[in-house]
């Protein structure tokens, strides 16, 4: 579990705080999509759960181990990996297998032991097959999956993927967002998902908004639907499929929260 315990952190001294006062828990086995504006403390919070930061108040501890402990450094980074925006930040091997490689290379295990952990974590993502594929060669959606399998082949318990869909077209963005729901409810991951993107709320077990480094919201994906002012002071703009439901619910007519993207609205009209 990872927990935050009354964390407040700011950049510089007398600075605004760009977190304020957050106590949450995120368990293993559970999507939890984080939710916000701009500048809302979104990826301040991404870093703290694996030490990339530390508070300025409060405590941040992932499995009992407090973040802020030096000679709990090296195992709450094996425990909490994470997944940045741009995967070209990320990726640093010549073909696919070496990139998924590096990280328990650095670990010093076993040539054998390396071996499974990179067949298990392309194959989490959908990337068997491209073993001796060159990274610049994949699409940005396949580059992202990469990304996710360099954090997943260190076997670690919890993955934070900060705006993992934001350059991706909307195939990409699905197939990410089923990795990451697979990752949760097939793998035992626990998973923050750090987004923008609306559409993602439909994969998520639990929902978290932050506004100004707060927690302005805290609760399922349908709850939050259903409010519209409070979708709108997170800086969430349904897609354009979720705005067509929403109308329709509006008509009187019975189509799900969830149903945010073509295919799931199809589904509710036409079952």
């Amino acid at each position: 579990m990872i927990v935050f315990e009354s964390v407040t952190h700011r950049y510089e001294h007398g600075g605004r705080d760009a977190l304020d006062g957050v106590a949450l828990r995120f368990e293993a086995g559970e999507l939890v999509a984080i939710v916000g504006a701009n500048a809302s403390g979104k990826s301040t919070l991404a870093k703290l759960t694996d030490a990339l930061l530390l508070p300025s108040e409060g405590r941040v501890t992932v499995d009992g181990l407090d973040t802020a402990d030096p000679a709990s450094l090296w195992e709450v980074r094996s425990r909490v990996g994470v997944v940045f925006q741009d995967p070209d930040d990320q990726i640093v091997g010549t073909v696919v297998e070496e990139d998924c490689a590096f990280g328990p290379e650095n670990l010093g295990l076993a040539s054998s032991d390396i071996r499974a952990r990179v067949d298990a974590a392309l194959a989490a993502v959908g990337l068997t097959g491209l073993e001796r594929r060159e990274p610049h060669l994949l699409s940005e959606g396949q580059k992202q999956r990469l990304a996710v399998a360099g954090a997943l082949a260190m076997s670690p318990h919890y993955l934070v993927m900060d705006e993992p869909t934001a350059m991706l077209d909307p195939p990409g963005r699905r197939a990410v967002l089923a990795i990451a729901r697979s990752l949760a409810s097939d793998r035992g991951h626990g998973v923050l998902l750090i987004t923008h993107d609306a559409a993602a709320l439909a994969v998520a077990d639990r929902v978290v908004g932050l506004v100004a480094g707060r927690v302005a919201f805290e609760g399922t994906a349908q709850q939050l639907l259903a409010d519209e002012a409070l979708l709108d002071e997170l800086g969430l703009e349904l897609p354009p499929a979720g705005r067509v439901a929403a109308s329709l619910r509006r008509a009187g007519v019975a189509v799900p929260m969830l149903a945010l993207d073509a295919d799931a609205l199809a589904v509710a009209l036409w079952p």
